[in-house]
């Protein structure tokens, strides 16, 4: 595995392997990697020829009042998981390499971005698309690979992928959940013995919403306040949103059919948890 920290080294590397004929798969992250980042790593391992993971905070996606100077960060560590994973490069590159000092362009998409985890990080999401755009450009990948835990993101991704004409194909892959159904997330470092008690109970009100469609319930209200009424059985869990909207534009609905999301952040003590269930309705 080779570990690169230049943009122009990287692209060198990637215009040989691509000029064999091998296909690239990306996957990007901000480090402190979990097994839903290993589930991404082996995907990519299993579509393309190549694999590259980037490891950078990206500060553009960051709040005034966010955790970016304490989001976890071990890179050490990340680097022995990507060897161990099969990795062919690992991009570290620096923030003055990802933004010069006179950097003013940024990408954003609408719509899409106002409502759910936008709604409360206002910036969030024209940092996200901004950094994956250019990683983009960098690594050229003719696959990124993306968590379906964070699914506006990957809504977005997708949009931001077809509005402007990258020749990538974008892959969401399946969260990957603790025993007890908790999401693996980087920030559930965060969470104290007794908060890491209460915090699978995001999950459980997911499975409650799964249960009341399976059994025919088509009234998202009715849905929703049955999640609630579960979610306030654990007092250290404080609801942020709670969404039952259409995949294709995350708009709310009123009645569920076709594809739709159900969607939820919460705090857990310090750390801000999402998580979310796809659904297909054929009614």
């Amino acid at each position: 595995m080779k570990i690169v920290t230049k943009i122009a080294e990287l692209r060198k590397f990637l215009e040989a392997e691509r000029s064999t004929g091998k296909s690239v798969g990306f996957v990007p992250t901000m480090g402190y990697l979990h097994d839903g980042h290993v589930a991404l790593v082996r995907e990519a391992s299993k579509q393309c020829d190549v694999v590259v993971v980037s490891i950078f905070v990206n500060p553009t996606q960051f709040g005034p009042h966010e955790d970016f100077q304490a989001y976890p960060r071990n890179l050490q560590r990340d680097a022995k998981v990507c060897e161990r994973e099969g990795v062919d490069y690992l991009f570290v590159p620096s923030e003055e390499e990802m933004y010069s000092s006179d950097f003013l362009t940024f990408v954003e998409v609408q719509e899409l971005t106002g409502g759910l985890c936008g709604a409360s990080r206002p910036g969030h999401f024209k940092g996200v698309t901004t950094v994956v755009a250019k990683l983009f450009n960098i690594v050229r990948p003719h696959k990124a690979f993306f968590g379906e835990k964070d699914a506006q993101q990957l809504l977005v991704v997708k949009k931001l992928v077809r509005d402007l004409n990258f020749d990538l194909e974008v892959v969401g892959v399946p969260a990957v959940r603790e025993k007890d159904g908790l999401a693996m997330s980087s920030r559930n470092k965060y969470l104290d013995p007794k908060e890491r008690k209460a915090a699978p109970v995001l999950f459980r009100s997911l499975s409650l919403a799964n249960e009341k469609i399976a059994e025919g319930e088509r009234e998202a209200d009715k849905v929703k306040q049955a999640m609630k009424e579960l979610l306030e059985t654990e007092p250290l869990v404080t609801l942020e949103y709670l969404s039952i909207c259409r995949t294709e534009d995350l708009k709310e609905i009123d009645k569920l059919s076709g594809d739709v999301l159900v969607a939820l952040a919460a705090r857990v003590g310090k750390a801000r948890l999402i998580d979310n269930l796809f659904i297909s309705l054929n009614n």
